[in-house]
């Protein structure tokens, strides 16, 4: 995690604990000739267009006191939509019973990436039952070999 987003989880924490939402990821990119700080926030329900804004305009003003980014940058305060990152531990159970998108950082029966639904997690693995041609398996996968998760849309 960077300088900048540690800032800026610490400054946006409060804001989010009186406004009952959770931070779900916070990233600091450069895209093109642009530096974007995004925040991804959520709560059991979604969020609105309003929260959002709200959480944007109140952290914006506490950046703007503490000025941690030296140079023009773009702040991004949004719902991390259908397709939400799974980074926590919590984030995995609350995803029982789900579509999910796993990347492993090494191959597991000759695959780094796996679709479907997450059966079962315990803190140190993920049980997910996929769909090969029309038949189902499952995998299980080490916790500790999860690159990165999401919540994934099945059509």
């Amino acid at each position: 995690m960077s300088k900048v987003t540690d800032v800026a989880e610490k400054l946006v924490t409060p804001i989010l604990e009186e406004m009952q939402l959770e931070l779900v990821d916070i990233e600091y990119v450069k895209e093109g000739k642009n530096w974007f700080l995004r925040l991804y926030i959520d709560k059991e329900n979604g969020i609105d267009i309003e929260e959002c804004g709200i959480v944007s305009e109140r952290l914006s003003e506490k950046l703007d006191e503490v000025d941690p980014i030296p140079h023009h940058y773009f702040l991004e305060v949004s719902s991390p939509g259908a397709e939400r990152p799974l980074k926590k531990a919590e984030d995995f159970q609350q995803a029982i019973g789900k579509f999910v998108h796993v990347k492993t950082y090494e191959p597991i029966d000759n695959e780094k990436i796996f679709e479907g639904k997450l059966l079962t997690f315990d803190g140190e693995a993920l049980e997910i039952e996929i769909t090969i041609k029309t038949r189902k398996k499952t995998i299980n996968i080490p916790y500790s070999k999860v690159a990165k998760a999401r919540l994934a849309v099945s059509f």
